[in-house]
């Protein structure tokens, strides 16, 4: 009975070390790993989401509530945002960055972020023959053509096409949500 007493303190003892140094170990990368993301990421699809701007927008980001908003400033006023968006694609959730012209109300255009799509079908969701149908596209209309709307499925990519579409959908009914505060906080510099 002492043995077992003795091996259940000394593993007890062991579990809380390891997870203590996780915790740590986690705490002291944070930031590190989030400049990872925003760098090899996020950034791609950001940039090409946001082309016409003068600053950095990864650098000039905010974030709202729990959304992290990147702004497009040209000639000193701001032209655009983007945020990230997901949605359940056919293997897994689909990150879309989703940029928004607000002097126009529309979209800029998307870039995606993170997919774990069939290779060959569902990656085509990446193809610019299927992001281009999102530039300069109304926020109202947002709706692949099976469901009445006017954006292509890719043939044999169904689920990864209505994915992406559903993450623009949730992107823009953030942007709808934020968009005074988003006109405030840039209206202020």
């Amino acid at each position: 009975m002492r043995e077992i007493l003795h091996m259940l303190v000394v593993l007890s003892v062991i579990c809380a070390t390891s997870g203590a140094v996780l915790v740590n170990l986690k705490q002291a990368t944070k930031s590190q790993i989030e400049q990872q993301v925003l760098t090899y990421v996020q950034g791609p699809a950001l940039l090409s989401v946001l082309e016409n701007r003068d600053n950095d927008p990864i650098a000039e980001r905010v974030i709202i509530g729990d959304v992290t908003v990147f702004p497009a400033i040209k000639d000193g006023r701001l032209v655009g945002v983007a945020l990230e968006s997901f949605a359940p694609g056919y293997s897994g959730d689909i990150g879309v960055m989703v940029g928004f012209d607000v002097e126009k109300d529309e979209l800029l255009g998307i870039g995606i972020t993170t997919q774990t799509e069939t290779p060959g079908l569902g990656t085509r969701i990446m193809d610019g023959s299927f992001t281009s149908k999102f530039k300069a596209h109304g926020l109202e209309s947002m709706q692949v053509t099976a469901k009445g709307g006017d954006i292509d499925s890719i043939s044999g990519a169904t689920y990864s096409s209505v994915g992406t579409v559903d993450a623009v959908r949730k992107a823009i009914k953030v942007y709808q949500t934020l968009r005074p505060e988003i006109k405030y906080i840039w209206k202020k510099s």
